[in-house]
């Protein structure tokens, strides 16, 4: 990965001249657009709300902000890096906490500085305004204040008190530690840490790492004045008593660090010397986390030991021990069951979370974020990135989990649809996809899919996440030995059913079962033979041969190369004389479907009126009662012509057959906003459609593609309609999660069609 430079004067750019200064604000959830809102918002409907709280306090959750809302309380005595530079200093950072809630949990944020060194006003101050917040995350205060101060909060208080320098570094470092012993075959229990430096987060470091099952004895803190052993007078606290070792005439941290299995670094730069790194134990774990420059140098201590585990806390190197894997989503977990604190069992829970996911399978869409072509479990993987979207569904459930199960929850939430509800925050896109997802997965994984490319890296990855998620059962096509290959390099625990084209058993069969198809088109039983080799046909003749109940190809083919065979094999579905694409189109929190984007080059009135019935028909498999308009360049006969006379008589027709609201010809403005409609059009059945049926196929390609480059739309599809059978094609070059996604679009193809 590519090292990010920063100049003094693009950060001050970027904190003073982009829009307003700063980078929060305040955004009115509820409209604000009549008398009636305001009288709504402030007096008189204010009262009732206020009265009902003063009976019952929990109310409040339910008629304020109070349960999405976060205090980061700050007195800048230890900012970042830079020290003690006061509070009114360390707002940037308290704002950048606040954007980084908000960007990763949905969590809103106050930032709060307060102007004092006295711990006991600091608590006086956060007592005091804490009826406001459902938590309060202190940070960028000095220790040991900072422990005083969040453990004399935390005996008062009735909401999380979290002060994150000092657990969330140990939550993120720690499920690194427990990838990177898995990855070099020690137990927590057998090692020995030594710690750099020993203020909060090092002291919350050693407290979670013995939670994991590392013996207290173990450990060895080091601090400025040397090694932190029992009967040390000098620079000792109650805080690092409880961490200090019986004197083995251990004093510097060269003499701690010789055989020790792991370092982490919490203190300053290069404190960390290369002899020192040579004298650890058979392949160490280095975590130098001091910032912005480690306690050595990654590339310093991988020439040293070329068998260590470096983690850092830079983003340009692997393994970043970031703490916005912790804070947002800890945050999350604990408002959304309205914690009373956030206790060492949810602390634990969530550096859990991450260990488990830093084994899954990476998105391509994380992959493609860092610039890098793979990123799987091992020595330079061994931490989530901060930017996978996954991190938010494995975590904030985990807290969550940990805080009914302990008592720390006022409120009982179902884990499996709160992992849903937190993907409805990620946008519209995560609703329509978690929809076809658990439509898919009420097969209980008993529909057979057939991946026509299932040598393909993308493929296997898809078809591993597909069995894992229940969605079906799937099968490959492929040479079982490359198939093997990649999943071994790939360190997938995946044993899926593989059809070898050239030795399928079943081969002489399905080749006279094409032929009998296909002889009076002129095909041959030689060329049948020959043909039923490919996939494209393999796969369709598996479904109809009732060997699958579905397939997917065209990741590495053309469109035409996929659909042609599979309407050559089971011509088009029953009363319908048209296939069909659609793309299911997300804007915003609106869902729209364009049709025909995909198969029909220039469909004539007949053709627009059923792709329409059928764009219908699948807007209501998705929930959704289609309001359908046909798009031209004239509005109800605005510009006669014969393009325009077309899209008329295609709606007259659909009117005629169907039973859905239909509307048109119209502009494609006129088509989505209500207004225009309204207000000239008033006569209209339709009013903000959402099914967009477009005069040709090349006026939907060019609109959808157009719409997701430079709308920023998010676009799922092709989705194929109106083919015989469960087949469906994906797009050239369609990242792991398309694929998935199009696979559980094929199941719950093949679940609606068993049902009739």
């Amino acid at each position: 990965m590519a090292k990010i430079s920063i100049t003094r004067e693009d950060a001050l750019e970027y904190h003073r001249l982009k829009g307003k200064p700063g980078k929060v604000a305040i955004v009115p959830t509820k409209p604000m657009d009549t008398q009636r809102d305001l009288s709504l918002a402030y007096s008189p409907g204010v009262a009732h709300p206020v009265l009902e709280i003063e009976k019952d306090a929990d109310l409040a959750y339910e008629y304020t902000s109070k349960g999405n809302l976060v205090a980061v309380i700050s007195n800048g005595t230890a900012i970042l890096g830079l020290g003690d530079r006061g509070a009114l200093a360390s707002k940037p950072v308290m704002e950048g906490k606040g954007v980084l809630f908000k960007k990763f949990a949905d969590v809103d944020v106050f930032d709060i500085e307060v102007n004092s060194h006295d711990p006991e006003e600091i608590i006086r101050v956060a007592a005091a305004i804490s009826p406001t917040f459902g938590g309060i995350n202190l940070e960028d205060i000095k220790a040991p204040e900072c422990f005083y101060i969040e453990e004399t909060l935390k005996g008062m208080l009735d909401i999380p008190v979290f002060h994150d320098d000092q657990h969330g570094t140990a939550i993120i470092s720690s499920a690194g530690l427990a990838s990177a012993l898995e990855v070099v075959g020690k137990k927590h229990s057998e090692i020995r840490i030594v710690i750099s430096g020993a203020g909060a987060s090092a002291v919350s470091c050693a407290e979670l790492a013995i939670r994991w099952g590392v013996k207290r004895e173990n450990i060895m803190l080091v601090d400025t004045k040397g090694v932190v052993y029992k009967g040390r007078a000098e620079g000792m606290n109650q805080y690092k008593e409880r961490l200090a070792v019986e004197d083995k005439g251990h004093r510097t941290l060269a003499d701690a660090v010789e055989g020790a299995d792991v370092f982490y670094g919490l203190s300053v730069a290069d404190v960390l010397k290369p002899e020192m790194v040579k004298t650890m134990a058979e392949r160490p774990i280095i975590f130098a986390m001091a910032n912005p420059d480690p306690e050595i140098k990654y590339e310093l201590a991988k020439e040293t030991r070329p068998d260590s585990i470096v983690a850092t806390g830079r983003s340009d190197y692997p393994n970043q021990v970031n703490n916005v894997l912790g804070f947002p989503f800890i945050f999350r977990g604990a408002l959304d069951v309205r914690a009373r604190a956030i206790n060492e069992e949810m602390k634990f829970a969530a550096s859990q979370s991450l260990f488990k996911l830093t084994k899954e399978d990476v998105p391509d869409s994380v992959l493609r974020a860092y610039g890098v072509e793979s990123m799987k479990f091992g020595a330079d993987y061994i931490i989530p990135k901060p930017l996978d979207p996954r991190v938010l569904l494995w975590e904030a459930p985990a807290v969550a989990q940990a805080a009914m199960e302990t008592g720390a929850a006022r409120k009982k939430i179902d884990i499996d649809e709160y992992r849903e509800q937190l993907a409805f925050r990620q946008g519209q896109g995560q609703r329509v996809r978690y929809f076809i997802m658990n439509k898919a997965r009420a097969s209980k994984a008993t529909k057979r899919l057939v991946f026509g490319e299932g040598e393909e890296t993308k493929i296997i990855r898809a078809a591993a996440q597909v069995l894992d998620e229940g969605i079906a059962r799937p099968i490959l096509i492929g040479r079982p030995d490359i198939i093997n290959e990649k999943i071994k390099l790939l360190s997938l625990n995946f044993k899926p059913e593989v059809v070898d084209p050239d030795r399928f058993d079943k081969l002489e069969k399905y080749s006279e079962a094409y032929y009998q198809l296909r002889q009076r088109k002129g095909l041959t039983l030689t060329h049948a033979n020959k043909m039923i080799h490919d996939p494209n046909v393999l796969g369709p003749m598996m479904v109809k041969m009732g060997d699958a109940d579905a397939f997917v190809s065209g990741l590495t083919y053309e469109y035409p190369e996929v659909i042609r065979p599979a309407l050559q094999i089971h011509k088009t579905a029953a009363g319908t004389t048209k296939a069909a694409g659609v793309y299911i189109m997300i804007v915003g929190d609106r869902t729209f479907l364009f049709t025909d984007a995909t198969v029909n080059i220039d469909p004539s009135a007949e053709d627009l009126s059923e792709i329409a019935c059928l764009a219908a028909d699948f807007a209501k498999k998705l929930e959704l009662e289609p309001r359908v308009a046909f798009l031209s360049f004239s509005n109800f006969g605005s510009t006669p012509h014969p393009l325009s006379d077309k899209v008329r008589k295609a709606v007259e027709l659909t009117k005629a057959r169907c039973d859905f609201v239909v509307d048109g010809e119209m502009q494609a403005d006129t088509a989505v906003v209500a207004d225009i409609i309204e207000n000239r059009y008033p006569f209209s059945a339709v009013k903000e459609a959402n099914v967009l049926v477009f005069p040709s196929l090349e006026s939907a390609n060019i609109a959808y593609k157009l719409l997701a480059r430079l709308g920023d739309a998010k676009a799922i599809g092709p989705i194929l309609l109106g083919v015989g059978a469960p087949v469906h094609v994906l797009q050239t070059g369609d990242e792991v999660n398309d694929i998935v996604q199009i696979a559980a679009v094929a199941v719950m193809d093949a679940i609606n069609r068993g049902k009739k």
